[in-house]
């Protein structure tokens, strides 16, 4: 197996800094100061910073979620940044997750407008939104689920909101208030640059009892992702968390847009002046 390179390292490095003093606030859950600091919310969320796009794949929810992505980033970031040298490789590692959070981000948007677009007749100000949709919804309701006075209760009361308009709201609330973290994005990313460059290279998982070639390996992998985040489960990632699948597939999409482009460029990089 190859030597560890040096940008690999020192990302692994610093995965394994987030991973221990994230473990050191507290249990892996939103609650976490760690997370509400690092991990990446959506914009309208009051915990929603502009550097979450860059940190949140740095933080991880457990220890199978990071012994799994820095597998995969030692064992393909190292090939990589062998042939590609170490500022080359870091960048795309970098744009991957990005294109992660990107995706992650607009998925979000285009579910949170549909459910908004459900409950548009109750005119509801863009305040009174911003209130509604980062509520703790678990502290509206007593011990008998009776809705608590408050000021969301007041506001939901005023306009008259039915059961079924409350339900689209507390969906919403949810997108919102829910983080996405690790470094799955970026190393699906890896996973595109590795087939595109190595498509006949044997690659297997201990579920899978014959080795396949990365060609077919790669988009199986994702696809497999894809089929068990619709139905609300996660293969590689944080595992069942509404929608945080298409992080994994900005994050494939961005690599295999690079390597085209790369491709593309590569003759006029290479010929004669």
């Amino acid at each position: 197996m190859m030597n560890m390179t040096p940008i690999v390292k020192q990302l692994l490095i610093i995965n394994v800094l987030f991973f221990v003093g994230t473990m050191a606030l507290g249990d892996f859950n939103p609650d976490n100061p760690a997370y509400r600091i690092l991990a990446l919310y959506y914009p309208e969320n009051n915990n929603f910073m502009v550097w979450q796009p860059i940190t949140h794949m740095f933080m991880h929810g457990g220890f199978m979620h990071i012994a799994f992505n820095m597998f995969a980033l030692y064992s393909f970031g190292s090939m990589l940044e062998h042939f590609w040298g170490g500022k080359k490789f870091l960048f795309f590692y970098i744009s991957c997750g990005l294109g992660a959070a990107l995706l992650h981000t607009g998925v979000n948007y285009l579910q949170l407008q549909s459910l908004l677009g459900s409950v548009s007749e109750l005119n509801l100000s863009k305040s009174d939104l911003h209130l509604i949709l980062n509520a703790d919804y678990q502290s509206l309701f007593d011990s008998n689920g009776k809705m608590v006075q408050g000021e969301i209760s007041a506001i939901l009361n005023k306009v008259h909101c039915t059961q079924e308009q409350f339900n689209y709201l507390a969906q919403a609330s949810s997108i919102v208030q829910s983080p996405v973290l690790g470094a799955s994005g970026a190393i699906y990313g890896l996973l595109t640059a590795f087939a595109f460059m190595f498509p006949n290279a044997q690659l297997g998982l201990m579920f899978i009892p014959v080795p396949v070639k990365a060609k077919y390996f790669v988009p199986g992998i994702l696809a497999i992702d894809l089929f068990l985040g619709f139905k609300g489960s996660s293969l590689f990632g944080s595992g069942g968390t509404g929608i945080a699948h298409f992080a994994h597939v900005g994050g494939a999409v961005a690599g295999f847009l690079m390597m085209l482009y790369w491709k593309k460029n590569q003759f006029n990089n290479n010929r004669w002046n």
